[in-house]
């Protein structure tokens, strides 16, 4: 499986990803130290709360690797079968499913990883940003940041699960651009900050969405023998 995993990123080149990952990271760490600064000036205390800076950072890169996850998803399922390349694909000797399921945990594991370590670089230099500048009114916690860790993982393997529920709608259609746009929907449900129903930190619904994700995944990889690839 990891071997196919390797073929797999190699045949799909993803200098792409690790690049988009820097230019992602760079611009959610430029909008919040932005904001930052205008609310010191504004006097708005409540923008530059230290916790608020991390349920904004949480938010912005798990949003952000949902729709990097359904690119990943077009890229390495949807495009095959829209432009036929699936076909010499399933003319070589290897199981079907092992290469769906190759496919899909490169888009999980990557989605997983970047969720993780854009969170720790991202609150890392505005942790030392603030310390140089004194952005925020008070700096953050030792508990803030456990808690903040505590909750990482399983939020990062929410992310991962959501980044799978776009399959469903680009198989159905075959399309790139559905694939792409059904991610910005489950983006607007699973991290909605209202702060009546904050559904970006509520982690059942997290897990929820996940668990939908990977039975999509599943359906996806149990079925991969009766799809017909010359729709």
């Amino acid at each position: 499986m990891l071997r196919l995993m390797k073929l797999e990123m190699k045949k799909f080149k993803l200098g792409w990803y690790v690049r988009g990952v820097i230019i992602a990271n760079i611009a959610i760490l430029a909008l919040l130290t932005s904001m930052s600064i205008v609310s010191q000036i504004e006097g708005d205390p409540e923008i530059r709360d230290p916790q608020m800076i991390l349920l904004a950072v949480s938010t912005l890169v798990r949003a952000t690797f949902i729709i990097f996850g359904s690119v990943l998803i077009a890229r390495l399922i949807i495009s095959e079968y829209k432009n036929k390349t699936i076909l010499l694909m399933f003319s070589y000797p290897i199981n079907r499913k092992k290469m769906m399921v190759s496919k899909l945990a490169i888009t999980a594991t990557l989605t997983f990883i970047t969720v993780i370590l854009s969170n720790i670089l991202v609150v890392g230099i505005f942790f030392g940003i603030d310390s140089y500048f004194s952005i925020l009114p008070n700096p953050f916690t030792v508990d803030q940041l456990m808690q903040e860790g505590i909750k990482l993982v399983p939020l990062a393997i929410a992310t991962a699960g959501m980044s799978l529920i776009p399959l469903y709608f680009g198989m159905r259609k075959r399309s790139v651009p559905t694939t792409i746009v059904s991610s910005l929907i489950v983006v607007s449900i699973a991290m909605n900050s209202n702060p009546t129903f904050p559904t970006a930190t509520f982690l059942p619904l997290q897990l929820a969405l996940a668990a939908i994700g990977f039975a999509i995944a599943y359906y996806g990889i149990k079925n991969i023998e009766k799809e017909d690839v010359t729709v």
